[in-house]
């Protein structure tokens, strides 16, 4: 099992994920991300708004999610 942050995810705060796999830590962000969202967390929309911004670049979400899965992939 591996842990990973919402920061770390590109998200605002420090709440953790700990999952086997990067598939399964970004299925918990992204029911997290709709929780902020449900709450209109402003520090969250923000961060959601960034991404966005980034993910409109050509094969942004691609490049996104290869660097994280790395990340999570070295994580001890």
């Amino acid at each position: 099992m591996k842990t990973m942050t919402c920061k770390q995810l590109g998200g605002a705060c420090d709440q953790t994920f700990t999952a086997a796999t990067f598939e399964e830590i970004a299925a918990l962000s992204k029911q997290h991300g709709m929780a902020m969202f449900q709450q209109q967390d402003t520090a969250h929309l923000i961060a959601m708004e960034e991404m966005k911004t980034l993910m409109q670049e050509a094969r942004a979400m691609e490049k996104w999610y290869a660097g994280k899965k790395k990340i999570f992939e070295n994580l001890p």
